[in-house]
């Protein structure tokens, strides 16, 4: 069991002189008029910091707040391995399963939470994220002038990041550029979630085939930009996606009436409302669907390069990956 944890929204004008039930039921329908009244009346709900009644009228600018209990996460793997450590920096090796920020029904299984617990002072900030079901390197700060000058250089398209996918399907050209822009896409259940989109951010990876097998291709994928699920996308884009990715498909986009396992807690940052903020009950009610955050694809962040924030010295890391199917099962 965690600790549970608060949830706050700031009234926006345009749902003021609503009820404070009537707010929770058209905002987050995952639970129904019921549990919301029910959760108000066992004060778990506060409106400024002060108990309220289903009744109550809100307006703009006040702060509603949902303490929402402790309750058992999924099991993920609570260990990282670390690559380099100083006083600015530091690279690990996420293992596929663990989220890296709190969403859905993780809050303390996290990447973030075990920062915490193992540096209780000064956590050290992640300066990109990996998909929860994506393993490899990843750059954290430990100081004001590393996060300011990594920042600057994930802007500056000066990071350097590496991956091996394993995409279905034999593909037939040695290189291929991608350059499908990236962006938000209506989800009938999630709201949104980002997918191929002509409307979205410009976006570039670079795709090289290190393996052709029967059914499947291995190949090295670099990225020139940091869209999230920026890989599983453009590789379903090209008619390739990776080999068991549950969500996305030919065409860069979402699959329909696609089973997930435990769906209903692997819900990442893109999903709206609550969800966005991991408010699901493990047992809560809700369609059995692939979600972002769903494990079973292969990727992992392979090679990392970035400068030094305060030598400027060029540092690269490598990673093996643990899947095995990630790894060349021929000699070219």
């Amino acid at each position: 069991m965690n600790n549970g944890c608060t949830y706050t929204d700031r009234i926006p004008k345009k749902t003021e002189s609503q009820t404070v039930l009537d707010y929770y039921v058209q905002r987050y329908t995952h639970s129904s008029r019921d549990e919301w009244f029910d959760r108000i009346g066992n004060g778990q709900i506060h409106l400024n910091g002060q108990p309220t009644t289903p009744e109550t009228l809100i307006k703009s600018g006040q702060i509603l707040s949902y303490d929402r209990p402790p309750w058992e996460e999924p099991d993920v793997p609570l260990t990282f391995e670390i690559c380099y450590e100083d006083e600015d920096l530091l690279v690990i090796v996420k293992p596929s399963g663990l989220p890296v920020l709190p969403g859905g029904g993780f809050l303390e299984n996290t990447l973030l939470g075990l920062l915490k617990r193992s540096y209780e002072q000064n956590p050290p900030i992640p300066i990109h994220r990996l998909g929860r079901g994506t393993s490899g390197l990843m750059l954290l700060a430990r100081s004001p002038l590393a996060k300011a000058n990594l920042t600057k250089q994930m802007t500056d398209r000066l990071i350097q990041k590496v991956y091996l996918a394993l995409v279905s399907g034999v593909v037939k050209r040695d290189r291929i550029e991608i350059h499908q822009p990236i962006g938000k896409i209506a989800h009938p259940v999630l709201g949104y979630l980002f997918a191929a989109s002509p409307d979205g951010l410009v976006s570039e990876s670079h795709l090289e085939v290190l393996e052709r097998r029967s059914d499947s291709t291995l190949c090295a994928v670099q990225i020139f930009t940091g869209r999230p699920h920026q890989i599983r996308i453009h590789t379903a884009t090209i008619g390739h996606p990776l080999v068991g990715d549950p969500l996305y498909e030919i065409g860069g986009t979402y699959k329909l009436n696609q089973k997930s396992p435990n769906s209903s807690i692997n819900l990442m940052n893109e999903e709206r409302g609550m969800l966005n903020n991991g408010m699901l009950n493990r047992n809560d009610s809700r369609p059995d669907i692939a979600v972002p955050g769903a494990c079973g694809y292969h990727l992992h962040a392979h090679r990392l390069s970035f400068r030094h924030p305060r030598s400027q010295a060029t540092m690269t890391f490598t990673a093996p990956p643990s899947n095995p199917l990630l790894n060349l099962q021929t000699t070219i």
